[in-house]
């Protein structure tokens, strides 16, 4: 199979590295990629947000199978076009995609199909949004409807905070016409997890779970990241646990996208909140999440592109989807400043080293560097994810951070409390 990955981050990377392990690959693209992925495949100057573009060169370079990571893409239709081109995709269509792509669209879904979710209303009015907090207990969250780079969430412990999220997103357009709508939820308490299946339309396969870290400090300090480290399992993980989120969440959501005439196609993944009532959702995204990809990718024992294929063709009942039971810790080392200003252009060292180590190192914002003989040097603001493999969480994280000692660049900076203190 000749195969495109679409994206340019650690997730990508750790797709491109376990779809190089396929007996079915022929050949390996990824568009933009980055100094990683050049190790494992051919990188296409192509942005992933330009879907003509993206399915120009697939076509061009007579793809079998195209893989899109990143949410943007998806959004803006681009499985539709790979589809309507006769190219099998892994990813959902516009429609299904507003599973992540509108909060409300999402909301609206699960209460319309009884699937456990916080209680919640929409606003596209500030005034309406400001008398309706008049009536509430705090905390409250307050979600813009659109894609927001995960920057659209603000938790309000106050009556204030919340009017000023509100303003911030109706008023003061901080995140364009994605914040044109919010919603205003319940704020859930309990331990949090993100579950994720491949999902063909109907058929939910086995699931799997990682934990993250969003906060850009040690101990939940300071303002919200893309992620800065990630987990599986949790330790609260169990066979019980995964079949009722079978049957209370994932599973009524994918009959309920049918039902609304937009089948889910891809990656399903459910954030949820395990409270004293039940799981209840708390967001759905509609791909791989970043950075639990590069935790639970390598604990997929399935062939990666024979999982794939089956999803895009409507035939995964029939393929197995087995999960191993080992751990995985991931550490993200990031550009200092991040998520504000940070510098880009700086050499890095260590990788070889980390990796001799015996972790996995995934890299997400990086360039090769010409002069530099092929170098890698920072190009992001999360650079790297390193992780350590083991039997167990404790046995993984040492090995992660043990490893992690070896990245330099100037300015670089991870969190150290990642799986901290759990077995």
């Amino acid at each position: 199979m000749r195969v495109l990955i679409v994206g340019e981050g650690g997730r990508e990377h750790a797709l491109a590295w376990k779809v190089r392990q396929s007996s079915h690959l022929e050949e390996l693209f990824i568009a933009p990629g980055n100094a990683g992925t050049a190790l494992l495949g051919t990188n296409l100057d192509v942005p992933s947000a330009d879907t003509k573009a993206i399915t120009a060169k697939a076509q061009e370079i007579k793809a079998d199978l195209v893989i899109v990571g990143p949410e943007t893409p998806l959004a803006a239709g681009l499985a539709d076009r790979l589809q309507s081109a006769g190219i099998a995709t892994l990813g959902p269509s516009a429609a299904a995609a507003r599973i992540e792509s509108s909060k409300v669209f999402s909301k609206e879904l699960m209460l319309g199909s009884g699937i456990p979710t916080a209680a919640a209303e929409s606003f596209d009015n500030a005034d309406a949004a400001i008398a309706y907090l008049e009536r509430q207990t705090f905390p409250v969250v307050v979600k813009a409807d659109g894609l927001a780079a995960g920057k659209g969430v603000t938790i309000a412990n106050s009556k204030q905070e919340a009017i000023d999220a509100v303003l911030a997103s109706l008023e003061q357009r901080a995140f364009g016409e994605a914040g044109a709508r919010v919603l205003v939820e319940e704020c859930l308490i309990g331990p949090e997890v993100s579950v994720f299946a491949f999902v063909d339309g109907e058929y939910v396969s086995p699931l799997t779970a990682a934990c993250d870290y969003k906060r850009v400090f040690d101990g939940d300090k300071g303002p919200n990241t893309g992620g800065m480290g990630s987990f599986t399992p949790p330790v609260f993980w169990n066979d019980a646990l995964a079949s009722e989120i079978r049957q209370v969440v994932m599973e009524p959501t994918v009959r309920a996208m049918v039902k609304a005439g937009c089948p889910f196609r891809g990656v399903l993944y459910a954030g949820l909140m395990l409270t004293a009532n039940g799981p209840k959702v708390l967001e759905f995204n509609c791909r791989l999440g970043d950075p639990e990809t590069q935790v639970i990718v390598p604990n997929l024992e399935s062939d990666f592109l024979e999982v794939a294929q089956a999803v895009a063709t409507g035939r995964l009942s029939q393929q197995e989807v087995r999960w191993g039971r080992g751990a995985g810790v991931g550490v993200v080392v990031a550009s200092g400043g991040y998520p504000g200003s940070y510098k880009t252009g700086l050499p890095i060292s260590g990788i070889e080293a980390a990796a001799a180590a015996g972790a996995l190192v995934f890299q997400a914002g990086t360039q090769t560097s010409a002069e530099g003989q092929g170098k890698p040097k920072t190009s992001g603001g999360r650079v790297l994810t390193v992780v350590g493999r083991g039997k167990s969480l404790s046995e993984a994280r040492k090995l992660a951070y043990k490893a992690i000692n070896h990245i330099k660049f100037e300015g670089a900076f991870h969190r150290t409390d990642v799986a901290a203190n759990l077995d």
